[in-house]
């Protein structure tokens, strides 16, 4: 989907790592959550507390979910993280992104 209708924006946004993160965050009429971001090159660590969907939707970086290798992503790409836990990053470029957020059934 390169496009998202009918939805509600935050206008503050969400800032990590002294602003090398930024996020703005989607809400959808049926509740679901989406936040669209840039991350400068950097090494980051994040937790999650839902499940997520990381798309990449420009930019290289490398990813590592625990327990697993390190993976690479050159300019697009998706990965999944299990809901209460955590994930590693290797930001090479700028890279765009959109997180989804997913309820554990």
């Amino acid at each position: 989907m390169s496009q998202l209708t009918d939805v509600t924006i935050i206008k503050k946004a969400n800032i990590y790592f002294d602003g090398k993160v930024t996020s703005r965050t989607v809400l959808f009429p049926d509740g679901t959550k989406k936040t669209l971001g840039i991350m400068l090159p950097g090494e980051y660590e994040f937790t999650t507390s839902q499940r997520e969907e990381m798309e990449i939707l420009a930019g290289k970086l490398e990813y590592k979910l625990t327990g697993e290798y390190w993976e690479k992503i050159e300019e697009t790409g998706t990965f999944y993280v299990p809901a209460n836990d955590s994930f590693l990053l290797k930001v090479h470029t700028v890279a765009d992104y959109c997180c989804s957020y997913h309820e554990e059934s």
